[in-house]
């Protein structure tokens, strides 16, 4: 038991659920299933070849989540160890298709080559190098019905489903569906580095295609 596993207190209500999955209760498990399941098919992706396999991926972690929740402890949340069960499967089943990957050669390392923000937009030489030769916009000063238009939201989304899939994952939880970093770590066996790399390159890679829209609605 490592010490975050020590430390580790459930959340409000867990220990009911737990219990009532431990009954068979169909309708926690039909919630649990449509809460999780979505997110549960995005990070099943990373691993295998098509949504089809995904799916399938998705349905044996049910099914593990139903033979094992006699055996859960409670050293982790139940949402933790239903996506380990899953990252578990997906694994093994990319590996059976020779598509699984390793996140740290998918640019989740610092220092591999990847950056964040285009170079040509800092000064390389003189007393400012290192500073912006454009600096980002100020977005504040915008009205705020131009920053959460239908157009703007839409720029948004298909520059994170551009995104490698590793990356659209970790910002998909992170920032839509608000995942703690612990969470996403731990659900997607990552190291505080590898997942801080990843999701600031996500980020930045979106807000460029925001900047870019929204500068060219300016002029």
């Amino acid at each position: 038991m490592d010490a975050r596993e020590m430390s580790y207190a459930p959340p409000p209500g867990q220990a009911a659920i737990v219990e009532a999955l431990k009954r068979g209760d169909e309708r926690t498990f039909s919630d649990l299933v449509s809460k999780y399941s979505p997110s549960m098919l995005r990070v099943a992706r990373m691993y295998v070849s098509s949504r089809a396999v995904a799916e399938e991926v998705v349905q044996e972690a049910w099914l593990g989540v139903i033979s094992g929740i006699g055996r859960f402890e409670g050293r982790a949340s139940l949402k933790t160890w239903i996506f380990r069960i899953l990252t578990n499967i997906a694994k093994t089943r990319g590996e059976r298709e020779g598509r699984s990957v390793p996140f740290s050669s998918v640019g989740g390392r610092e220092g591999d080559g990847e950056v964040a923000v285009d170079p040509d937009r800092f000064l390389d030489a003189g007393r400012w190098a290192g500073h912006w030769t454009s600096a980002p916009s100020r977005w504040s000063e915008l009205p705020e019905e131009q920053l959460v238009g239908g157009e703007t939201v839409s720029v948004v989304e298909k520059a994170i489903a551009a995104l490698p899939d590793v990356q659209r994952t970790v910002i998909t939880l992170r920032d839509i569906e608000g995942w703690s970093s612990e969470e996403v770590r731990n659900a997607l066996d990552l190291s505080e580095t590898n997942q801080r790399v990843i999701l600031h390159r996500a980020r930045s890679k979106v807000r460029a295609a925001l900047e870019g829209y929204l500068d060219g609605e300016q002029t």
